[in-house]
């Protein structure tokens, strides 16, 4: 997600000064920057802004004589001032100001100035594990979690706020990216050596982007033609048999053009079951994946198009070496085709002023076999997003505003043993929104949003959300965020790893919409370095689809408005107590809870199942000088999760994971060695019923710890810089 940040002052200071000097801000043509801040190098709170013909006046003490002088869109420049003036101070246009402004220091960092609670994980933390995908993004992350959903089809689920992925907004660039059938799997069409940098956001994020942000947002930046090295290689594979070859090219055609190739490709062909249950541990698999981007960048004019495209083949169930006679088998074949543009009109004599336009187009085909049941989905996928963004008067008042179109095309067919379901649907959204940002110095910061959305099948959708930063002094930032959050479930993607079993699946009424609310708010204080965070965040449905399998043998979907909640309390401690070390520590409980129906006429508030009650996370990184050699180590406790029972809540017990790896770099070249899952800790049993695939209880879907065990891998990266 991209803010805007906005160069503002209002503050005086009223200390007793000297003098005054005046002067005045222009640009290179000598037009006036309205709103220009000006202030001492010195004593930064003594500060004004340019008015309506770019003069201005500042009190001066005795000894000051360096100015500072900023103004969105252009380079900050620092200037001498002896004397009263009046001076004449010319800035040069930066059209990089118009990216979000973020502090970096570690691998891991807070955006000091967004509005909205933003942590971005750079490439820098990116390397300290072998980061195949997105999905292995966040192991050092303790605000995002990621688990098996199964123990057959190797598909993953994010969990953010204790809410699972489908909740968080997951974008590419700004572009709508893992939704829809692309759940199970999308993270892993996400190579990890394709990232620039990934920001998670909680809560509620800007209307700009949409309305399906309920728990948090996801935005993943990847590498850019025009900034990224010409080339890079990553060649990676473990003791199971996986490897994987990454090949990024990037080249510079002039001044104003650049083109990109991002190229993945990745292979499991071993059969690996160390549980010894006659299933396999992981599914065999190949995929093939490119991305090909080209970028246009002028002085009023910027433009990219790109498009991706992508193969995979899953193989999973039982061992093939000839002990079973019909044995279970799961297949997954999908493809995946991305369009994607991005323009942008700037205006060089009013930076604050832009125009963009975003078009993306998806289509994805799934053909999956769980057993004796087929599985069938298509998805097409339109989406168009023309953003205007100005000022009111100066700079202190800006807004966004503009169109949106989202057309989704969804088939899905499912045997359901022989109770076949067809859930088709056809999705047409335009949408209308505006966003005001009040920006005070960067120190108090409002941002009010607004959407109107006209869907085809569930009318009228308006989306409010309220966003509030405070610094309090130096130091302190206190942030406030409220907003709402609409998305319509599809729900066997969705539960896509709950399909491998004998459960039927039973929808009692048509597909509703889901509606929830988020309150959130997260006070960081940072001493140098270091930084300390806490925050609350709380989620409640107002209008929620229920996945029950409470009840032996079903999988049942129903609508309903009864109670289900989320409640994340979070904090985090980040250390970087001299140039070798860095360190990490965080602790996350959980709360949540969904109305659950043993009888018809029987409900009850209960824990959602799988769902962590805890989570605590320990990071160390020690690099030797020169970086040199890299040693990191990351220990995850997950605290105990309530597990399906007939009668009474069970709850599984807490599991510790340990990952470690070491890295030694040279001016080019860079080699790793690690391994995840050091402590070997498994979960027993994980498939129910697995020496009778047929039986009624069969069930693969009840995963709550690592089903694979000690992992070691080595790999290496090339960069030509």
């Amino acid at each position: 997600m991209k803010y805007i940040i906005l160069f503002t002052v209002l503050v005086f200071n009223t200390s007793a000064f000297g003098q005054q000097i005046s002067g005045s801000v222009l640009e290179k043509a000598d037009q006036p920057l309205i709103g220009a801040v000006v202030k001492w190098q010195s004593e930064p709170s003594n500060a004004t802004m340019t008015d309506v013909n770019g003069q201005f006046t500042i009190p001066k003490k005795t000894g000051q004589h360096q100015l500072i002088i900023s103004y969105l869109g252009f380079k900050t420049d620092t200037v001498m001032a002896h004397g009263a003036g009046p001076f004449k101070f010319t800035l040069t246009p930066d059209t990089s100001t118009l990216n979000e402004v973020v502090v970096k220091s570690s691998g891991t960092t807070f955006d000091k100035m967004a509005s909205v609670q933003t942590q971005i994980i750079t490439t820098k933390e990116l390397a300290k594990a072998a980061c195949c995908n997105l999905s292995e993004s966040f192991e050092t992350n303790a605000s995002v979690s990621v688990s098996f959903a199964d123990a057959i089809t190797g598909s993953r689920q994010l969990e953010m706020l204790g809410l699972a992925g489908k909740y968080v907004q997951t974008n590419i660039e700004g572009m709508p990216g893992i939704r829809g059938l692309a759940v199970p799997f999308g993270m892993n069409y996400v190579p990890g050596t394709w990232i620039q940098s990934v920001d998670v956001i909680k809560g509620t994020s800007s209307i700009v982007n949409g309305y399906e942000s309920m728990s948090g947002t996801i935005n993943v930046e990847l590498h850019k033609p025009d900034l990224a090295e010409p080339v890079y290689l990553n060649l990676y594979t473990n003791e199971l048999g996986r490897g994987e070859v990454n090949l990024n090219l990037a080249q510079k055609l002039g001044d104003k053009w650049s083109v990109g190739l991002l190229s993945h490709g990745s292979f499991l062909k071993t059969e690996i079951d160390r549980n010894n249950d006659g299933f396999k541990d992981l599914p065999k698999y190949d995929q093939v994946n490119f991305l090909n981007r080209w970028k246009y960048s002028g002085d009023r004019f910027n433009g990219q198009f790109g498009v991706n495209f992508l193969t995979e083949n899953r193989e999973g169930g039982q061992l093939t070496d000839g002990r079973f006679s019909n044995p279970y088998v799961f297949e997954n074949k999908s493809k995946k085709l991305t369009l994607f543009t991005k323009t942008a009109v700037l205006f060089p004599e009013t930076p604050y002023r832009g125009l963009g336009l975003i078009l993306n187009a998806n289509f994805y085909d799934s053909e999956s076999v769980f057993g004796v049941n087929p599985y069938i989905a298509k998805e097409n996928t339109l989406y168009g997003n023309l953003i205007y963004q100005d000022m009111i008067g100066n700079t202190n008042h800006t807004y966004k505003t503009g169109l949106s179109f989202l057309a989704d095309q969804y088939e899905e067919s499912y045997a359901n043993f022989q109770n076949p379901i067809e859930l088709n649907r056809q999705e047409l959204v335009p949408g209308v929104f505006g966003e005001y940002t009040f920006n005070k110095l960067d120190r108090t910061i409002l941002v009010a949003g607004l959407r109107v959305d006209q869907h085809n099948l569930f009318g009228t959708q308006v989306t409010p959300r309220l966003h509030f930063k405070q610094d309090l002094g130096e130091t302190n930032t206190w942030r406030l965020s409220i907003g709402k959050g609409m998305r319509v479930p599809t729900p066997l993607a969705e539960n896509f790893g709950q399909l491998v079993s004998n459960r039927e699946v039973v929808f009692n009424e048509p597909i509703a919409p889901e509606i929830s609310w988020n309150y959130g708010t997260s006070w960081t204080k940072d001493f140098g370095k270091n930084s300390l965070t806490f925050d609350v965040y709380h989620t409640e449905f107002s209008q929620h689809l229920m996945m029950d399998m409470e009840q032996v043998g079903k999988l049942l979907f129903y609508n309903t408005t009864n109670r289900s909640f989320s409640t994340s309390a979070q904090a985090e401690l980040s250390l970087v107590p001299n140039d070798r070390w860095e360190l990490k520590a965080a602790y996350r409980w959980i709360s949540v809870k969904q109305t659950f129906y043993a009888k018809p006429d029987e409900a009850s508030l209960r824990d959602k199942m799988f769902v962590p009650k805890s989570l605590a996370l320990l990071n160390a990184t020690y690099s030797m000088p020169y970086n040199k050699w890299k040693i990191d180590g990351t220990l995850t406790y997950k605290g105990k999760q309530r597990i399906p029972d007939l009668n009474v809540d069970k709850y599984a017990d807490g599991f510790v994971v340990l990952n470690a790896q070491v890295a030694r770099n040279f001016v080019n070249w860079e080699y790793y060695l690690g391994a995840e899952n050091l402590l070997n800790y498994k979960q027993d049993n994980p498939i129910i019923s697995a020496g009778n695939p047929d039986d009624a209880t069969f069930d693969a879907g009840q995963v709550w710890g690592p089903v694979v065990g000690r992992t070691v891998y080595l790999g290496v990266r090339y960069k030509l810089r």
